[in-house]
């Protein structure tokens, strides 16, 4: 008989991600999310800082935070949800922790992370447009 652990972790594989998503804690995002309308589909995006990852296998989720008419929004989302269709990387932060809740006590331009510019050696370097 299996030990408990390899058996849950035999069952959870079937509904991991395929390709997993890329970011880190610091990155500015946007979360493409589907939404059903009746009998419609839609993608609906929400654009925002990554403060936290907490979890791992199927229940492994992330926080993305935002500002909408001055107050602080945020919102979790299930990495390994089908509703969650891609997560874009528009920017990368350099911090140094792991949560960055601190940003919730902030308000105005105080809320900004310094950029992280990737190497040249990178294949994921910054274009400049």
């Amino acid at each position: 008989m299996r030990n408990r652990q390899e058996l849950l972790k035999s069952v959870e594989q079937s509904s991991l991600r395929e390709t997993p998503l890329k970011f880190e804690v610091g990155d500015t995002v946007d979360v493409h999310t589907r939404i059903l309308e009746g009998d419609k589909e839609r993608i609906q995006v929400f654009n925002g800082v990554v403060i936290g990852t907490c979890g791992g296998g199927t229940r492994e989720s992330f926080t993305v935070r935002r500002i909408v008419a001055g107050q602080g929004v945020e919102r979790s989302f299930p990495v390994h949800s089908p509703k969650v269709a891609e997560v874009v990387v528009l920017r990368h932060a350099r911090v140094r922790r792991a949560k960055l809740f601190y940003l919730r006590d902030r308000v105005g331009k105080a809320t900004r992370l310094r950029e992280r510019r990737a190497k040249v050696g990178e294949v994921e370097a910054t274009v400049k447009k």
